[in-house]
């Protein structure tokens, strides 16, 4: 069984090498005039220039980590002591795979904005096939982060499987950590660039979005692409290595042989092998429609999950048949993917009902379009609550429920595996929204025809559902990985503690549970926070241009675009740094004043609330965009009107909600029960004072 191990590098190698590929296959289209070039190169500098500073602010955080880590390890032997090092190696990767995710986008935007001046089609395949690396990249990655350690631990160090997987579970902290740094510090960039620009640009001065007169509009492209594209990718692959760790842990756990090592790790890689056929049906004509292009996208991850559920169950047969019924677990959390994705769109997409009404709500003013907004969030999250509980369920059940607790947790970890198996093709339908909205941006600001922007915009309008969708997608297996992250914290403490110790009753489980329910309200309270105040000051630098600039207004001189680029980094850098530390020491303080027991609570308040808050957040406001260019596109008196200022404030208080709060909080829930994890010797060692 362990030869099967192979097909984790070798799938990863296969992703890798279709990413290398595609990327030289974008950078060969047409740049465009020498206008576009300009203005992408630009934003190129914009982008490069923010990670460098953020990956050096982050540096000292990881050196403090790793020399707490190294201490531990071999100075009080509370940690594992691979533990610092793979710490590092997945801060690494996932930092890696957002930075290279980010450089085509940055190197495609400009040849997405080309190819659609030729066609709409040809405008989707570069978009796609841009946004298909970032989704390679990070499986790819992924998978090659856990064969490294998997050989180097069971051979090198010859390590038995039981250890090996002890190990491992804690190998995602670095991931984790870096997640939280790329996807909140490039949240508050993108979103204080954007909201800065719109109420000044659109509302105040009404210019046309992406008008080369404002001076934020330079920041706004940057923000796409270190925050919708850098810190998606690092988020993403936390996912995926998270799911992936937690499920082997399980597996072993369950099923006492390499076994369960070997299954989790080839429904990934036979979920790269089917993401990379489903790339290859994504087309379409020359129709504007959001319909034609939703169906184009959901052909090729209708493909990809069809074979990767084929797949699977020929290979978990074929292995050993008496496990067949892990096939339906990992079906059920396929499944739950597909459905949290449909239902996402439809409350998000301008195709359907709910944000059509939300727009109709406009007419009326900015208040009832906030209130309308706000109620078609929290009423999006029932359904996803309702498919996660069913996908819990199905996989437990099916698995040996409680009659076998180990398999039947085993069964919802191989869910959350299944859920992320198609993340290749999933990703790329989310990747590629920030590449068109760039291209969009670039069209015009370099004056290309109107018929460009209209299908810039189709492309966009489209990226705003799958962006959401994608979030949707990436919540819903947040909490199947955290229930099995739970699983295994469980697993590493269960010897020092009484079951009865977590019983609701036991008060340090009620406080912890109450901790846990709060913190996401506070992680979300801060980074909304950090971006009203750095929002603000895009406003006054915005107003100060506009008016202290002669000739600005009129087009005849030049906005001062580095200015706006440079506040947005010093305020994303200098606010990202209090939510961060606030997740990583919230487990370890609660643990040493409560116990395994509040760590317990915490970790299931935490989940619960979060997982709904991350839900609402994300479809507010991916409905309160699409709203908006439901009105652009001639509806309720078209742009201009007084629905259309309504629907801009709308759309900028759900920007933070979208693209930073809100698909944050996946990793927050995550990220504690990593920490848990890796200082659950430490935790355990203090009595509660409960």
């Amino acid at each position: 069984m362990d030869l099967l191990m192979i097909l984790a590098p070798v799938a990863a190698l296969v992703a890798l090498i279709f990413a290398f590929f595609t990327a030289r296959s974008v950078k060969k289209t047409d740049q465009g005039t020498d206008r576009m070039k300009s203005i992408a190169e630009s934003i190129r500098r914009g982008a490069k220039a923010y990670l460098k500073r953020q990956y050096k602010t982050v540096g000292i955080f990881f050196a403090v980590i790793f020399a707490v880590l190294i201490v531990l390890a071999f100075g009080f032997n509370l940690v594992n002591v691979f533990t610092p090092f793979a710490f590092l190696t997945g801060g690494i990767f996932s930092g890696l795979s957002g930075f290279i995710g980010m450089t085509i986008a940055v190197n495609s935007n400009v040849r997405t904005a080309s190819a659609a001046e030729k066609s709409l089609n040809a405008g989707l395949r570069v978009a796609f096939r841009a946004g298909s690396v970032m989704g390679f990249v990070v499986v790819g990655l992924g998978l090659l982060d856990f064969s490294i350690w998997y050989f180097l631990t069971r051979y090198a160090f010859q390590l038995d499987a039981q250890a090996v997987t002890n190990a491992m579970i804690t190998f995602g902290l670095g991931a984790s950590t870096m997640a939280l740094f790329a996807r909140v510090g490039g949240g508050i960039f993108t979103k204080a660039a954007d909201v800065g620009a719109d109420l000044v640009g659109k509302v105040e001065a009404g210019i046309p979005e992406d008008d080369p007169r404002n001076p934020a509009v330079i920041a706004d492209n940057v923000g796409d692409n270190v925050g919708d594209v850098a810190g998606m990718g690092a988020d993403l692959y936390e996912s995926y290595v998270g799911s992936l760790l937690s499920a082997v842990a399980l597996g072993y756990a369950a099923l006492g042989n390499v076994l369960g090592i070997v299954i989790p790790v080839a429904i990934a890689a036979i979920g790269i092998f089917a993401s990379l056929i489903g790339t290859l049906f994504v087309r379409t004509g020359d129709n504007l429609s959001s319909k034609s292009l939703l169906r184009a996208l959901r052909r090729g991850t209708y493909i990809a999950s069809a074979i990767s559920a084929v797949g699977s169950l020929a290979f978990i047969l074929i292995v050993d048949i008496s496990l067949y019924y892990l096939f339906f677990a990992m079906l059920a959390g396929l499944v739950a993917g597909v459905a949290i994705g449909f239902f996402t769109e439809y409350f998000t997409s301008d195709n359907y009902r709910p944000t059509k009404n939300l727009a109709s709500s406009t007419r009326t003013g900015s208040a009832t379009t906030i209130i309308s907004g706000l109620s078609l969030g929290m009423l999006s999250t029932v359904v996803p609550v309702l498919v996660i509980a069913a996908a819990v369920i199905v996989s437990f059940l099916a698995c040996g429920g409680a009659e076998n607790s180990d398999m039947g947790l085993f069964g919802i970890g191989i869910a959350a595996v299944g859920m992320l198996s198609t993340l290749g093709i999933t990703l790329a339908t989310d990747a590629y929204g920030p590449i068109a909205d760039n291209a969009g941006g670039i069209a015009q600001m370099a004056g290309m025809p109107e018929y460009v922007r209209e299908r810039t915009d189709a492309l966009d309008s489209l990226g705003n559902t799958t962006a959401a969708t994608g979030k949707g997608f990436a919540i819903g297996s947040a909490a199947l990985t955290a229930l099995a992250l739970l699983s295994s914290f469980y697993n590493l403490v269960k010897d020092k503690i009484e079951l009865a110790d977590l019983a609701i009753m036991n008060p340090a489980v009620l406080i912890g549970l109450f901790i846990g329910c709060m913190l996401p309200f506070l992680f979300s309270a801060l980074t909304m926070s950090a971006i009203g105040k750095s929002a603000q000051s895009v406003v006054l630098e915005v107003r100060r241009q506009f008016k202290e600039i002669p000739g600005l207004l009129e087009g005849i001189a030049e906005p001062d675009y580095h200015t706006c680029v440079d506040l947005c980094t010093k305020a994303s850098l200098r606010q990202m740094i209090l939510p961060s530390i606030i997740t990583v020491l919230a487990p370890i303080l609660v643990g040493l004043l409560l116990g395994v027991s509040g760590v317990a609570g915490m970790l299931l308040g935490a989940t619960s609330t979060g997982f709904m808050l991350a839900i609402m957040m994300s479809n507010s406001g991916g409905a309160w965009d699409n709203a908006k260019k439901y009105i652009e596109h001639g509806n309720y008196d078209g742009k201009g009107s007084n629905s259309h200022k309504a629907a801009v404030v709308g759309d900028t208080v759900g920007d933070p909600f979208k693209d930073t709060s809100g698909p944050a909080i996946n990793i927050l829930i995550k990220l504690l029960s990593i920490v848990s994890i890796v200082f659950a010797t430490v935790i355990a060692s203090f009595p509660s004072l409960l």
